[in-house]
């Protein structure tokens, strides 16, 4: 089997508009999540998020390119130049025909679904944009990034919920493993952060109004933020053999579902995904020195996490480092897995542990080195991002020191 490297990372999300920007933030522990500045915000009971602030769409697109591109795909589009730019690639001739992409995300273009809604339900227009319906659709930024890059591998958009970004990089990393393409364009974005995303999601009770606390007894709920992270993945002798830059190994994957409830995880589905992506990466658990945890800060995640990391690390779980970023950036569903993974480059790369900002009172049910509140300078070869969703659906992504 191949080996997978990646070469290529960009971002864009509440603590930064560039890789730099975000890890510096994540290593000063910096918390990008504020009031939220969308319409009819008054009428909303969750009124913060982790917003991209200071984002002008017309200073990075064309007119045409803005009327078909939702919040989402300019977010996409964004981080996948620096991505690109960074790994070096032109993609034509052979290449081209072995390069594709696979993107995550849970709602797609959700800000045209609610400025159409409001259009024809509040304003009683009977007409909407002829635009409408390739710019909401799930697979629109998958479709331009492949149309603006010449990338005419494999292409499409995958959608579970909250592990959306790591199933899709998952799945680029086994295309690149079993042959299938040579580089993958992968990763996640998301931008629900408009009236009837935020409308929607506190129907579910599961959001704080105040802040993030993961893992802290007195958490409350979770915080969404928006934007994107978007990866070269590469195929690893192809990577060596043009002198490329490789920022980390890509070592494992694995995924399981519950089987059991829509929105109430499961320790036994997350436990066999972390357990599966050691497996297939070929690490032992005493290899893995920090994990990047899906760290909602809603009770039920928290404690379900916490204690399938005790149960599959064994007696290495009381000397891992396990933190969430979300507590700085926010939930961004579909597309968090791939903003966290920025904190697994960080963590191999610049040997920085991430905190859990926000962090208060220690809760007995997650009695696990969280990393609380400051960063940690510490030397790791191998690391676990987690990503575990509603519906039962769970990812796991390991990476390696390259």
């Amino acid at each position: 089997m191949r080996r997978v490297a990646i070469t290529g990372a960009g971002t864009i999300n509440a603590l930064g508009h560039d890789v730099s920007t975000t890890t510096i933030a994540m290593r000063e522990g910096r918390c990008g999540i504020g009031p939220l500045e969308i319409r009819d915000v008054e009428r909303l009971q969750i009124r913060i998020g982790g917003q991209v602030r200071g984002w002008e769409p017309e200073t990075h697109f064309n007119r045409q390119d803005i009327a078909l591109f939702d919040r989402i795909t300019q977010f996409t589009m964004f981080a996948a130049r620096q991505a690109i730019a960074q790994s070096g690639l032109t993609f034509c001739d052979e290449l081209s025909a072995q390069a594709g992409v696979v993107l995550g995300t849970a709602g797609g273009g959700v800000n045209t679904w609610d400025e159409n809604y409001r259009a024809v339900y509040e304003e009683g227009k009977n007409r909407v944009h002829p635009f409408v319906v390739p710019k909401l659709m799930n697979s629109a930024a998958a479709s331009h990034v492949s149309m603006e890059w010449n990338l005419r591998g494999p292409a499409f958009t995958v959608a579970t919920a909250c592990a959306s970004s790591n199933h899709a990089m998952g799945l680029a990393f086994q295309m690149i493993r079993s042959g299938m393409a040579r580089v993958m364009v992968t990763g996640g974005a998301e931008a629900m952060l408009c009236f009837g995303g935020i409308k929607a999601w506190e129907g579910l009770r599961v959001m704080s109004k105040d802040a993030c606390r993961p893992f802290s007894a007195n958490r409350n709920g979770m915080v969404q933020g928006e934007g994107a992270g978007i990866f070269v993945f590469e195929d690893w002798d192809h990577a060596v053999a043009r002198g490329a830059d490789i920022l980390a190994e890509v070592a494992g994957f694995s995924m399981t579902s519950d089987a059991g409830d829509i929105v109430m995880p499961n320790q036994a589905g997350a436990e066999r995904a972390i357990s599966g992506a050691l497996r297939d990466a070929g690490l032992a658990p005493e290899a893995v020195g920090y994990i990047n945890a899906h760290g909602t800060g809603t009770a039920a995640n928290d404690k379900t996490e916490c204690a399938a990391v005790a149960h599959a690390f064994g007696a290495h779980a009381d000397r891992l480092m396990i933190s969430s970023t979300k507590a700085m950036h926010g939930h961004l569903i579909g597309g968090t897995g791939a903003v966290e993974l920025l904190a697994c480059l960080m963590a191999l790369r610049e040997g920085v542990i991430a905190p859990t900002i926000g962090y208060e009172e220690p809760d007995p049910e997650c009695a696990l080195d969280v990393v609380p509140n400051v960063a940690r300078v510490a030397k790791v070869s191998a690391v676990l991002s987690n990503a575990f969703a509603f519906g039962g659906l769970n990812a796991v992504i390991a990476l390696k020191r390259a």
